[in-house]
């Protein structure tokens, strides 16, 4: 039992940010508030053959073990009892699209059944993590399966230079210089960065920038809200909170009171 990552072997690399394996006793608490990232995720429930997610006007959308799903620009909600023992991977900013062909605008808006998209191998996969008892093989099995999704993916450079150029600073992000630097038109570089990320380049500046606060926020004992928001690039503290409602659905008082172990789980009740 425990939590295990691994980040996978090139090329996957480029497209996958890392694999992970979580086999732990149910939570003290039944919900949690998921932060939302800047990148694709693929989720197989190995506890409960189903994913259930809340959003904040209380609707319950129910999808299989096995989906694909984000990046979200909002927060949401998971039933902690179904997350006992799960596995899945992050995808980099462009890689769900490089490796699986996908509109990654359609996953920003809902979780999507992973075998939808791959067919039956899904089913076969989950059945051969369900019989592998070892968390690092189950990883390896995870890995090699999507190797086995496309022969030579290869991301879309544009789009990953504008990316990596975002992440960097994305308080100073300056997208007309990007698309400039590209050769593209604005019209084509915004829809294949939608495309292939799943949100507009100003949005993904924006919530790397959330992202960037939470990262620095969440170890402090004592937050200094005011100067976290001049290092982020916020106008203001007002800024700042008007930021954490768009993209979390809480305040920045809430976000520090509600602090668990991990950056992107809020404890609810």
């Amino acid at each position: 039992m425990g939590w295990h990552s691994i980040v996978p072997a090139p090329p996957l690399d480029a497209l996958v940010e890392t694999l992970w394996d979580w086999d732990m006793p149910p939570a003290a608490y039944r919900r949690e508030r998921i932060l939302p990232v800047p990148g694709t995720s693929l989720v197989i429930n190995l506890h409960q053959d189903e994913t259930r997610v809340w959003r904040d006007d209380g609707r319950c959308e129910r999808a299989s073990g096995s989906v694909i799903g984000g990046p979200f620009r909002h927060g949401w909600i998971i039933d902690t009892d179904e997350q006992v023992r799960v596995m899945g991977l992050a995808f980099r900013p462009g890689g769900a699209h490089a490796l699986l062909g996908i509109d990654v605008q359609e996953l920003a808006l809902r979780d999507v059944d992973l075998d939808a998209l791959c067919g039956p191998a899904v089913r076969r996969l989950r059945q051969r993590l369900l019989e592998t008892p070892c968390p690092l093989r189950r990883l390896a099995l995870l890995q090699d399966w999507l190797r086995g999704l496309h022969p030579d993916p290869v991301p879309d450079p544009v789009v990953t230079h504008a990316v990596a150029t975002l992440a960097c600073a994305p308080q100073l992000a300056r997208i007309g210089a990007l698309q400039r630097d590209s050769g593209w038109s604005a019209h084509r570089f915004a829809t294949r960065f939608r495309r292939q990320v799943g949100m507009t380049p100003k949005q993904f500046a924006r919530l790397l920038r959330f992202r960037a606060v939470v990262a620095q926020a969440h170890p402090q004992r004592e937050i200094r809200w005011s100067e976290i928001a001049v290092d982020g690039g916020y106008c203001d503290q007002a800024h700042l909170c008007h930021e954490f409602r768009a993209f979390a659905g809480l305040t920045p008082g809430e976000f520090a009171a509600r602090r668990g172990p991990w950056p992107n789980h809020l404890p609810l009740d």
